[in-house]
């Protein structure tokens, strides 16, 4: 491990910031909200320690029941460092990276090693040139997460980078043995692909879950318990052919290629790709279709826009209820739009979901005088009422636009209401929350007595400690990422000179407690009474912000710059407020350092 950190770190080290730093000397008593961040990212560690420790071995393989399936398969198992790549971008222990990319090097040799005997896909190993051989991107999305957000910290690891453009290449038409993507009609031609190419027949309930096993004895965590009843939940699972809006995750593999050196062809085929779905959209009264034919056709010959596995119109029987269930995962395509707009910075992306939140709605009806509104459509029109507006993706339009009227959408939340300055006690609130969730993880691990011959490779995923969400939000002004396989929206990041590594230095704590579509306030300060740190303040999760200036003491001063640097002396810290220019640059995984 300790190798593996060494060549890692020297992957990244390049000189030192040179630029004149903006000097915080203004003694600042500890703040509660600091002490309690530096605890939180230190007492992740050794929780994250043990939770390594047990569940993977030496070679940094899952100690699990090796297994292809949509309940239990691959994409579950990478999952089970979910935070872990986000947790190190904030400032943790070295540790954390060390044990991350140890276990994920040792499973993408154990999903290669493993090999299906009667589902076709994977019978020549479960994963193919690093990447899952065939799946959906609600399971790929899952999968990747991980590897998507792990450039923040090395974005110079030879590895990495290559495996980013090799993935991004499966989607654009550049792997002959992934031949995914039409580059004439603009789709993904099946939303089963990956590193073998598209499934372009009908999905058996045998693609989905993967070879048969005896489930006695397992803890199975989906509901069913036999196999047959396995088969059975993916009975009505056939429909896979054609684009669908779930796809739009894979954008974010050719987002993470641009990342490294923004190279032209990546920006291109995100925008390419995802202009075609702005024009469907269009063509469909403003609504994202979940099935495009082959032959580019919006709902094929029949005009079903709505077909397709997790689409509007999927309803499919639960069979250990006997109902059925509506199964839309319209969510996972933000990522897409996120995509679009960090690479280019045009709000009509986010304009066109907001459109597409307002065309759902306009089909609200009236009953016994209430008001509902649908989340589905299929054959015989619009279904699933609810009695609130639906809402799917308002957090993140707000974000990305910072408009009032997309705030009046959001509703009640404890985070905007502190921005807003109206909930004070939030920041200690939340950290305690995520700090007193430590010790119960712990506990939880220690009490699991599964043998991993009996253990699948979903059973520990809500052990896994690591705990990020008041971080991300109170650190860095952000969302907490899901398990989309989005990447990170954030206001500000950070990263330790001297250290060459990213993060806030040790001693020093954040605290994000404004912004708007002009305007970022953070206030740094230092723990440390004896010894000075020095910290590397960026424009967003990628750089694509611009600082313009900052008021500090009382002084504007002109900044002009994706990033600056301060130097806070002992015991030190200050209010900065930054007037930003968001979605101004071309993002960037580049080490602020290394690309000026």
């Amino acid at each position: 491990m300790k190798r593996l950190l060494f060549f890692v770190l020297a992957a990244y080290a390049v000189a030192a910031d040179t630029r004149s730093p903006l000097i915080v000397d203004t003694p600042m008593p500890a703040p509660e909200w600091a002490k309690l961040e530096r605890r939180l990212l230190a007492e992740n560690v050794p929780a994250c320690r043990e939770f390594f420790e047990k569940y993977y071995d030496d070679r940094g393989y899952l100690k699990c029941f090796v297994r292809w399936g949509a309940n239990d398969g691959p994409d579950d198992a990478f999952e089970n460092f979910n935070r872990w790549p986000e947790l190190h971008a904030l400032g943790a222990s070295d540790d954390i990276m060390s044990m991350y990319l140890k276990g994920w090097e040792g499973m993408l040799r154990q999903y290669t090693e493993a090999k299906t005997t009667d589902v076709p896909a994977g019978k020549q190993g479960m994963y193919y040139k690093d990447f899952s051989a065939q799946s959906d991107w609600m399971h790929h999305g899952e999968g990747e997460q991980n590897f998507n957000r792990m450039g923040m910290s090395v974005p110079n690891l030879p590895i990495y980078q290559e495996r980013a453009r090799r993935f991004a290449g499966f989607y654009m038409a550049e792997d002959p043995e992934a031949p995914n993507y039409d580059p004439k009609l603009k789709l993904i031609r099946s939303m089963m692909n990956g590193s073998r190419g598209p499934l372009l027949r009908k999905a058996t309930p045998l693609d989905w879950v993967g070879d048969p096993f005896d489930p006695k004895g397992f803890g199975l965590v989906h509901g069913e318990t036999t196999y047959e009843q396995f088969l059975q939940h993916y009975q009505e699972y056939g429909d896979v052919v054609g684009d669908h809006f779930i796809n739009l995750v894979a954008t974010t593999l050719p987002t993470d290629a641009y990342l490294l050196k923004n190279e032209a062809k990546y920006k291109q085929w995100i925008v390419e790709y995802m202009d075609a779905w702005l024009a469907r959209m269009k063509e469909n009264k403003g609504i994202i279709p979940s099935y495009v034919a082959l032959d580019g056709k919006i709902g094929g010959v029949e005009g079903k826009w709505w077909n397709n596995a997790y689409g509007w119109g999927f309803s499919p029987v639960n069979p250990v209820n006997g109902r059925r269930e509506n199964r839309n995962r319209i969510p996972r395509a933000l990522v897409g739009f996120h995509n679009a707009l960090l690479v280019t910075g045009n709000q009509k992306y986010v304009d066109a979901w907001r459109d597409m939140i307002d065309a759902v709605n306009s089909n609200a009806r009236t009953v016994d005088g209430r008001k509902e509104y649908p989340t589905m459509y299929g054959a015989d029109g619009w279904y699933g009422w609810q009695s609130r507006p639906w809402n799917v993706g308002v957090m993140d339009v707000w974000y990305w636009s910072m408009k009032p009227a997309d705030l009046s959408r959001v509703g009640e939340n404890s985070w905007i209401s502190f921005l807003q300055g109206k909930d004070a006690a939030f920041p200690e609130t939340a950290l305690k929350r995520d700090l007193d969730s430590l010790p119960r993880k712990i506990e939880a691990i220690r009490a699991d007595k599964t043998l991993p011959e009996k253990r699948l490779a979903d059973n520990q995923l809500n052990l896994n400690p690591a705990a990020t969400a008041s971080l991300v939000q109170l650190m860095l002004g952000g969302l907490p990422p899901g398990v989309d396989g989005g990447l990170l929206n954030a206001r500000l990041r950070y990263f330790d000179p001297v250290r060459q590594r990213a993060g806030v230095p040790e001693d020093v704590g954040a605290l994000v407690s404004e912004i708007t579509d002009t305007r970022t306030v953070v206030t740094l300060v230092n723990l440390n009474a004896t010894t000075a740190r020095t910290v590397v303040v960026q424009g967003g999760a990628y750089g694509e912000h611009q600082f313009e200036s900052v008021e500090l003491n009382g002084k504007t001063l002109p900044l002009g710059a994706r990033d600056f640097t301060v130097q806070l002396a002992p015991g030190a810290g200050a209010r900065l407020a930054l007037t930003t220019h968001r979605y101004a640059n071309a993002p960037t995984i580049t080490f602020p350092w290394a690309r000026n």
